[in-house]
């Protein structure tokens, strides 16, 4: 069957991919492309510069009156509307100025030398105040506040992913909260545990890590080339620009719903102090906050790891799938293998947009700027990763006999319990006395009851520990279990 010719420009653009983002894995990070792409910036670009455009003809300018709700709702449009191919009419004219930004700014109003008949055509009462494009703006007031907005929406996709893995892991605690489990201290033999137990203290670090993801405040700033509002007092000194300047970031942006008379800005957290770019401090503060969760998933895709060679977990089997190109046998536990690796390159680029980022020599450099278009390549690595761990997740059967061979096994871990009711019955040396019978040596039942036997405790406890049963001793971790 011959290939749709489309199918097959798709498929060698995958295949010639630089970064396997794009290529391989590029159908698994649909949702990001339209956040982190160069067209997603340029979306944000003109939200940017067409939002202060409406907000400055709500200031009182005599030069510029209060737009109509029609024109309103036509650079609303012009936003909800944006498309790839209105992204590359911009890079077409950015081929002419060598400057991102600056291309934004002629796309909308238009520039009759370029040839570019800019948004406002057909529209002479916004041809009119069409110098108020970009007025006051430095390149990075709407830079800075577009990449807080690519933040907003980035940050959306990583939770939900994150929010999808403490669920099932949730529900995982709950369903095993009862299945006991042979705990391995320093890889040897420990108190026993559950297997929900220890699944219910991934989802508590979790949702501790993912409340300091969701808590970060996305800050941006609206100041001009210096944060000084220099230009915008020389223009209209009258007017309060830092009030404004706060009211265009932190008013809520439109919905789809939200009438063309209601006032409109881009609902981030405004920053008050700057230089020409805004700190960044926020952003490293985020992305030391993902690359938290991202270590403790690291913990957590080892563990399971760990646990599927034990032969604690099955994966359940896929037609068709191989595990081995030369033994047959094998179901390897690729997911949280991938997520392993995909962990560590999102957190190596998350752990250097926080250390660069804050830095940048006096008043502004580049530095930032390139590096910045890579926020997307980090969160990306992240994502891919929840999705390995969610299908692996997914695959995962407890085997029940293989816990309970591995727990009956071990009888010396109720060496613990028993020197402990040695010491509250004032039995002397009870710890050294457990050590010399089970230190280094192989345990029986048979070998601890003996020895209860012959302890001076009372009774009643002497009895409750020849019941124990290295399956009992689990103390809390079924209810804490239950609890989470």
């Amino acid at each position: 069957m011959q290939a749709h010719p489309d199918d097959s420009l798709a498929a060698h653009a995958a295949l010639t991919a630089l970064s396997p983002l794009d290529g391989r894995y590029a159908p698994k990070l649909a949702a990001l492309r339209p956040i982190f792409s160069e067209y997603g910036f340029m979306h944000r670009r003109v939200q940017v510069e067409l939002t202060w455009f409406e907000c400055l003809s709500d200031l009182g300018l005599p030069q510029f009156l209060p737009l109509s709700p029609a024109a309103r709702a036509h650079l609303r449009r012009v936003v909800r509307d944006f498309s790839p191919a209105d992204a590359a009419a911009i890079k077409v004219i950015e081929k002419t100025t060598n400057h991102d930004v600056k291309a934004v700014e002629y796309w909308i109003r238009g520039h009759a030398e370029l040839g570019v008949p800019g948004v406002f055509a057909g529209w002479p009462e916004l041809q009119r105040v069409g110098e108020f494009v970009h007025f006051a703006c430095t390149s990075e007031d709407i830079n800075n506040t577009s990449h807080a907005l690519q933040l907003q929406a980035g940050r959306a996709v990583l939770l939900q992913g994150l929010d999808a893995i403490i669920d099932r892991l949730r529900e995982f605690a709950h369903a095993w909260a009862e299945q006991p489990m042979l705990s391995r201290t320093h890889g040897q033999t420990a108190s026993p545990t559950t297997v929900g137990k220890e699944l219910a203290n991934v989802v508590v670090r979790l949702q501790a890590a993912r409340e300091r993801i969701a808590q970060v405040r996305l800050l941006a700033k609206m100041n001009g080339a210096v944060g000084n509002y220099n230009a915008h007092v020389a223009a209209c000194p009258e007017v309060d620009w830092e009030a404004f300047a706060r009211r265009v970031v932190e008013t809520p942006a439109p919905g789809p719903d939200t009438p063309p008379e209601a006032p409109i800005g881009l609902g981030l957290a405004f920053q008050p102090y700057s230089i020409q770019i805004e700190p960044h401090d926020y952003m490293a503060e985020l992305f030391d906050a993902v690359a938290r969760s991202n270590t403790i998933l690291i913990d957590l895709a080892r563990d399971i790891w760990g646990y599927i060679s034990l032969g604690y977990f099955r994966q359940k089997l896929k037609a068709g799938e191989i595990g081995s190109s030369t033994m047959p046998h094998k179901v390897n536990p690729i997911d949280f293998e991938n997520a392993e690796g995909n962990l560590g390159l999102a957190n190596a680029l998350l752990r250097h947009l926080s250390d660069k980022l804050p830095i940048s020599r006096w008043q502004r450099d580049l530095t930032d700027s390139t590096v910045l278009r890579n926020m997307g390549v980090a969160l990306g690595y992240a994502v891919l990763a929840h999705q390995s761990l969610l299908t692996g997740l997914g695959k995962l059967e407890l085997d029940a006999p293989t816990l309970a061979a591995d727990l009956n096994d071990a009888w010396e871990v109720l060496a613990e319990p028993i020197q402990t009711v040695m010491r509250l019955h004032g039995v002397p040396g009870a710890y050294e006395k457990l050590k010399a019978a089970t230190r280094g040596q192989r345990v029986t039942a048979e070998a601890l009851h003996a020895l209860i036997a012959t302890l001076e405790i009372p009774d009643a406890d002497k009895q409750r520990l020849l019941a124990l049963t290295p399956a009992d001793y689990t103390g809390l971790a079924s209810r804490l279990a239950r609890r989470v």
